[in-house]
């Protein structure tokens, strides 16, 4: 569903002008002529942005502001400022009190169209990608550092862990145990190759599956067969 806009400003033209440029685009929009309306629109249904006109009846856009930002429940809403030529001093106030962008009337509705998805882009949070290794019904996710099978969690030790990464990203190629042990241990390893043969056995009890793919290479080391 398309973000919701709340245009308040008591100029009806004004209103009926930009209603029509949002909807096209298909925003959802909604309307206030004072402050008093906005208030209770924004209780109803909380906007995605609201476009504020400065110059309003009893209290002004920048008092509205100033009461927006305030509120815990409406200071993340981003605010585009509607101002006029003569308002450049408000604009820098409007500004400073938290609104993210404004514009002059009059302006185009390219403009307007393009101010909007500048400013709802950029308060966008950005998803980030899970990152995940799988093979077979074994399901590595990194940034938790947790393995699933089947879709359930397998709890295992910190080299546990790293070594199945290590196989799972190496699938298919021979890796030695000194090679092994450099990628897992590292300088803080201080015992022998067995240490390894250890290791893969516990995860192989843990996850039964692995036991035929985890495959020892006679002279060499292990390999791991998709």
């Amino acid at each position: 569903m398309k973000e919701k806009i709340l245009i308040v400003d008591d100029e009806h033209d004004i209103v009926k002008l930009v209603s029509d440029i949002l909807r096209k685009e298909e925003y959802v929009v909604t309307s206030a002529g004072s402050v008093s309306e906005a208030q209770r629109k924004v209780v109803q249904s909380v906007p995605d942005l609201i476009l504020l006109d400065l110059r309003l009846p009893v209290i002004d856009g920048l008092e509205y502001c100033k009461m927006l930002k305030k509120d815990e429940k409406t200071t993340n809403i981003p605010i585009i400022m509607l101002t006029s030529q003569s308002q450049e001093t408000d604009k820098v106030v409007g500004l400073e009190l938290g609104a993210d962008d404004y514009m002059t009337k009059p302006f185009s509705p390219a403009e307007l169209r393009a101010r909007i998805k500048a400013v709802l882009r950029r308060l966008r949070p950005v998803e980030k990608p899970v990152e995940t290794l799988e093979s077979g019904d074994i399901c590595i996710k990194l940034d938790e550092r947790a393995v699933y099978l089947k879709g359930k969690p397998v709890e295992l030790r910190p080299k546990e862990f790293d070594l199945l990464c290590l196989f799972f990203r190496r699938k298919g190629q021979v890796l030695t145990r000194e090679h092994i042990m450099e990628s897992i241990w590292s300088t803080e390893y201080f015992g022998t190759s067995r240490t390894v043969d250890v290791h893969i056995n516990r995860l192989i009890k843990k996850i039964k599956s692995l036991d035929k793919k985890i495959v020892s290479v006679t002279g060499y080391g292990y390999k791991y067969i998709e």
